[in-house]
């Protein structure tokens, strides 16, 4: 069966379900979109690997990242293999060297392990057909190009000198509250590109 490769083109709360959030896939070079409902762990996982934060401690997904690079096993690729009664199922093509072995695997981890081993992600047709939106030429969808929104506007961190807005900073990677960490973030480079 022909794979269809897709990228991440963001992450947004999802409207439909109160406290989760949509990933939003496209296949690449093209105008179909698979939006996928996570939760705000997931979103949180793929969102930092994604925005190259660095959390004072290992995750669950670097920690086996981590583990799995002990052992010389890599991740080749994500397939997104089925969509059932709104529910889509992956699997990891995971590699040791000298076996190539599949574990099934939530959607949602599977793309927060596929960022942190950075390879590719992949569905069939049927599955872009059943679940897949197409967009008209200049239409995008919410949350393409964006990261989950935060509370605190970036509005609100211009009160705050570039010293508050560093000890911000590090608050919200020790509290792992990572959405607010890449806000502020953005804050202190916008002011360090001004400069």
């Amino acid at each position: 069966m022909k794979k269809i490769k897709l990228e991440i083109l963001g992450i947004s709360y999802s409207q439909s379900q109160s406290g989760a959030y949509a990933l939003i896939l496209g296949e690449e070079g093209e105008k179909r979109r698979l939006p996928i409902i996570i939760g705000s762990f997931e979103a949180q996982a793929i969102a930092i690997e994604l925005e190259k934060m660095k959390p004072s401690r290992p995750l669950t997904h670097d920690l086996l990242k981590n583990f799995a690079q002990t052992f010389n096993i890599i991740i080749k690729e994500v397939i997104i293999y089925k969509f059932a009664e709104g529910i889509f199922y992956s699997k990891l093509i995971c590699f040791d060297g000298i076996k190539e072995v599949e574990i099934d695997s939530r959607t949602s981890d599977a793309v927060a392990l596929a960022v942190r081993f950075k390879c590719p992600i992949f569905t069939h047709e049927e599955i872009l057909s059943a679940a897949g939106i197409v967009l008209q030429d200049d239409e995008k969808m919410p949350g393409e190009e964006s990261m989950p929104p935060d509370p605190v506007t970036a509005t609100d961190y211009e009160n705050f000198s570039v010293k508050e807005l560093e000890d911000l900073l590090m608050a919200a990677i020790d509290e792992e509250a990572y959405e607010k960490a890449s806000k502020i973030r953005d804050e202190i480079n916008k002011r360090k590109s001004h400069k």
